[in-house]
């Protein structure tokens, strides 16, 4: 009797370990080797150009069911950002596929941008939206790497951590940032394009903005790279696309005549004005008070009073200068403003452009200048119109950075972060140098985006 109890009580048990081990593999698919090759995919390249390889691998990620991974880009409807949100559903993909989750048990892996590329205030909102939902872990290309602090704050007090991807961040808690070495892919682009221009002459950055920290480690490394290796090339225009409404009412001044002192005497009337509405509005009095803080008590601009010419005729005032400055610049494309500035430099042999937007901008610009043949241009990234001006001559090489890549660390680094397993300080996301010759390489193709 003994005996037949003991034998039964270890049938149990091996039934109750046969059943714990079936639950405990049943997230993950069996690898059976069937005799066929395995098919590599598409983007395999862009996962091999990451470094460390663990960030480009979704094995052991043992996540919860339904843990939600909030993504944040900085624009949408680009050909980079594109590749970099597809980068980041197809992590999604193979953490959901590694994991054998289906339905409400999936991943959560959301991706928003604002619409209009590098808009700080959507981004914000974004942000607060995305707080709003409790996601366990954010990923975020900042704008300006100082312009979240408040949503980075609040989601430190309520557990919820941050990782960086394409563009560095000032905050303090930053998990894990997933980009390119910035410095060294701008030092490649001057470099080549200092070779192009026989190392010797005048150049102009084109650059998306002065506020991010790409746009400033990129600036650096061709500053850098000039100081250390190329002594007779010269920057002499830098052109920042964030700043393009401030430059085209220069230029506008400089065209009708008016003083940089009135420009800005007349700008800061401007903003009192501004600000006087704001207030006047709030406390129900409407324009009146813009009007009497930015003019004199009467109503003329402050320091506008009309003066006569040699003919007998009236000068206009400050404030009618500036209305026709104002009017000016506002019909004046982005392409003959940076064209405007260009010219000042008839010199000018090379142009770097530093980012996707200013590149493009760069290739227009071409078309405004007298001296186009002249010149030569490299970019940065890849995209439909950027591979066909390559294609077509106009331009010399494209640093490519990679977004689909990036997009994948981000979520890998994401995921780390959850499961508090340890994140590298950086994550390199690699780039590659492109011309017309090795575009089809077979290195290089996968790279290059359309």
């Amino acid at each position: 009797m003994m005996k037949r109890r003991y034998v039964a009580m270890i049938s149990a048990v091996l039934c109750s370990a046969m059943i714990l081990s079936a639950c405990g593999n049943s997230k993950k698919t069996e690898s059976i080797y069937t005799g066929d090759k395995t098919e590599v995919p598409a983007w395999q390249a862009n996962l091999d150009a990451i470094s460390p390889s663990a960030y480009a691998d979704v094995e052991g990620l043992d996540l919860e069911p339904g843990t939600y991974i909030s993504v944040i880009g900085r624009a949408g409807g680009t050909p980079y950002w594109d590749e970099v949100k597809k980068g980041v559903e197809q992590a999604a993909e193979d953490l959901n596929e590694s994991l054998g989750y289906s339905g409400d048990d999936k991943i959560k892996v959301v991706y928003n941008a604002p619409d209009e590329n590098d808009n700080i205030d959507e981004m914000v909102n974004i942000l607060d939206e995305e707080l709003a939902r409790y996601p366990d872990v954010i990923a975020v290309s900042s704008i300006d790497e100082s312009a979240s602090e408040v949503q980075f704050d609040l989601a430190t007090a309520n557990g919820i951590p941050i990782v960086a991807f394409d563009s560095g961040n000032s905050y303090q808690g930053i998990q894990c940032i997933c980009r390119t070495d910035n410095k060294e892919a701008a030092k490649t682009g001057v470099k080549k394009l200092c070779e192009a221009i026989g190392d010797s002459g005048e150049i102009a950055l084109l650059l998306n903005d002065s506020v991010s920290e790409n746009g400033k480690e990129r600036e650096a490394g061709v500053k850098e790279e000039i100081k250390a290796n190329h002594p007779d090339v010269s920057v002499v225009e830098t052109i920042y696309v964030d700043e393009l409404d401030q430059l085209k009412r220069k230029a506008a001044a400089e065209q009708l005549g008016m003083s940089a002192e009135d420009l800005a005497a007349a700008e800061a009337g401007e903003k009192m004005d501004d600000a006087a509405q704001t207030t006047g509005t709030a406390n129900g009095s409407g324009t009146d008070t813009a009007e009497t803080s930015a003019n004199g008590d009467d109503g003329t601009a402050a320091g506008g009073t009309d003066t006569a010419t040699k003919d007998g005729a009236t000068a206009p005032t400050v404030a009618e200068k500036f209305e026709e400055v104002k009017s000016a610049a506002d019909k004046m494309s982005n392409e003959e403003a940076v064209a405007y500035y260009l010219k000042k430099h008839p010199e000018l042999k090379g142009i770097f452009a530093l980012n996707e937007t200013s590149t493009q901008l760069g290739i227009q610009v071409l078309d405004e200048l007298d001296n186009s043949d002249e010149i030569q241009i490299v970019g940065f990234d890849a995209g439909k119109e950027q591979v066909k001006a390559l294609e077509d001559g106009e331009l010399d090489g494209l640093v490519v950075q990679n977004p689909f890549g990036m997009g994948y660390a981000a979520v890998i680094a994401s995921a780390r972060t959850v499961l508090e397993i340890g994140n590298e300080a950086e994550v390199n996301t690699g780039y590659v140098w492109v011309t017309a010759e090795n575009m089809d390489d077979a290195d290089i193709k996968p790279l290059v985006y359309k």
